[in-house]
């Protein structure tokens, strides 16, 4: 196993000769071991103007070829308690080199005195010293070097920072693109406290997975702001397709696949496919992605909605009940055992669905469950709203459903153990693009936001209601992730060593989701109005 891994990327905002380009880590069975050389990755979300600034410098070069660029991100915070970014520009910087090479700055030293670290097994005040992106001491009465820039984190939480599992960024779907792209998208993460996502290679039937595979890396390593990674979809079958997953594996370090049940003749495999997508997982070693709906029936129920002249955004979810959902949850997972195939389900959008799930697992089969901020802060009940945008502004797949019970019964199985990771399934549109389905909801692009309210709707609904605490948040938000995608422990765990990929964390501060206020491009937000306790500070 030792070749193969997952990849994921820092973005180097460096363009200028002297600099390198963003790379992506290659193996996390093998880490490269400068990767993350130089790296001050905090982005200041209070009252700060802090700087985010990645260095990449190699020693015994000349001061002019250690010119890079800094990008210096201005955070403001306004009276009603959002932030926003009031100004982004590139500046130039050096970086002195010395006799013995290269001397650390305080842009490269950091130390975060006084909060409570939170980790998935335990919480303990102490201090943290870091180098370079890298976590160097832990405890209190370090010894640190000076000239470090200190953070105050009295009264905060130091966590993990959060892991999106689920995203679609600059998406093509249903006949346009979702709105958010690497950059928007993973700038809307960092402002929630999210700082890797992991989003999907998806092209269409017949297409190289190589190809698509290259496609995406080119839009994302000249946009994204925060580390990501990349499942590659399986979109059809041949034995070219087997030969191309070995090669993702063994060269590109894609260690996930996802598979559909849904999206008939666009995305969709059948049975006898999806088995053999599944043995060749098992063959690789790599975790088998299912998208869980009977597509058969849900084209099948669609048209009866449109010859029963049922056209509206109310159609989606009627004709996709979560029957649907949980039938395909248990096919997959029966496919998959008969593989002998450990699988994850993506979008765990039902009760029906989530105790399947839950059932496998306490059978023994090695089942994991993803419900995703959508699932688990809100309800289907919109999508019978009178507003046309306002119901169509819900529409994703599997549909949230109009059960108002589900969210909370999704969140004690999280908080449980029954489901063990969270993601948001972020595939935004705005109102033109929804409108493509105006006359038929067949045709509404599908897909919410959820990237940058994840970890605050999780906390208020997990934490602040009193269903589980820090750690089990911090399992749930990130160290479930990190482990099961195989890039624990430099993400998902506060200790020496690992990336410092962290957030402040203020329990008590409350602010007011809207789409007027948040970072993503998108003009609608499915949690507007939606007052959370708990706010990433820095």
């Amino acid at each position: 196993m030792a070749e193969k891994g997952y990849q994921y990327s820092s973005p180097l905002t460096g363009t200028s000769s002297g600099a390198p380009k963003p790379r992506m880590l290659k193996g996390m069975f093998d880490v490269v071991p400068d990767a993350f050389d130089g790296y001050d990755k905090s982005l200041g979300l209070g009252n700060q103007s802090p700087r985010h600034q990645a260095k990449a410098i190699k020693k015994d070069t000349t001061e002019e070829e250690n010119k890079e660029e800094m990008l210096e991100v201005t955070i403001k915070e306004n009276d009603n308690g959002s932030v926003t970014a009031e100004k982004i520009e590139v500046k130039e910087i050096t970086t002195a080199i010395g006799d013995e090479g290269v001397y650390g700055s305080a842009q490269s030293r950091l130390f975060i005195k006084g909060g409570k670290i939170v980790n998935d097994d335990c919480s303990f005040d102490a201090d943290i010293y870091i180098e370079d992106g890298i976590i160097k001491q832990v405890g209190n009465n370090l010894v640190i070097p000076g000239g470090s820039r200190t953070i105050d984190a009295r009264g905060l939480l130091v966590l993990p920072g959060g892991i999106d599992t689920h995203t679609h960024f600059q998406l093509p779907f249903m006949g346009t693109q979702s709105v958010d792209d690497f950059y928007s998208g993973t700038k809307a993460a960092l402002a929630g406290g999210t700082t890797m996502i992991i989003d999907f290679v998806l092209d269409q039937k017949g297409v190289s997975l190589l190809d698509a595979y290259d496609k995406w890396r080119g839009w994302a390593d000249a946009k994204v702001c925060c580390d990501y990674g990349l499942h590659v979809a399986v979109t059809w079958w041949s034995e070219d397709v087997s030969k191309q997953m070995e090669m993702l594996c063994a060269e590109r370090g894609i260690n996930s696949f996802k598979m559909f049940l849904a999206y008939k003749d666009v995305f969709m495999l059948d049975d006898s496919e999806l088995y053999s997508a599944f043995q060749k997982c098992k063959e690789l070693g790599a975790l088998a992605m299912v998208h869980a709906e009977n597509g058969h029936l849900i084209a099948e129920k669609s048209k009866e909605m449109i010859s029963s002249g049922i056209t509206g955004p109310e159609g989606h979810a009627m004709c996709r009940p979560e029957e649907v959902e949980a039938e395909a949850t248990q096919r997959a997972i029966t496919v998959a055992d008969q593989a002998n195939c450990p699988l994850y389900v993506v979008h765990v959008m039902s009760k029906s669905a989530g105790d399947v799930v839950a059932a496998a697992r306490r059978k023994g089969n090695i089942v994991f469950g993803e419900p995703i901020a959508a699932s688990l802060g809100t309800d289907g009940t919109h999508q019978w709203n009178r507003c046309w945008r306002h119901s169509a502004g819900h529409v994703m797949g599997p549909p949230l459903r109009d059960d108002p019970t589900t969210p909370g019964y999704l969140m004690d199985l999280l908080a449980s153990g029954d489901l063990q990771v969270t993601g948001t399934d972020n595939c935004t549109f705005n109102a033109e693009q929804k409108a493509l389905g105006k006359d038929d909801f067949r045709k509404i692009p599908n897909g919410v936001n959820g990237v940058e309210d994840r970890m605050s709707v999780i906390w208020e609904k997990g934490v602040h209601s009193g269903k589980m605490d820090p750690c089990r948040f911090v399992a749930v938000t990130s160290t479930n992730a990190a482990k099961i995608f195989n890039v624990y422990p430099k993400k998902g765990r506060i200790q020496v060593g690992s990336d410092a990929d962290l957030v402040l964390w203020d329990a008590n501060k409350t602010r007011t989701i809207s789409a007027k206020t948040h970072h993503q491009a998108v003009d609608f937000n499915i949690f507007e109005g939606m007052v959370v306790h708990g706010v990433a500070s820095t």
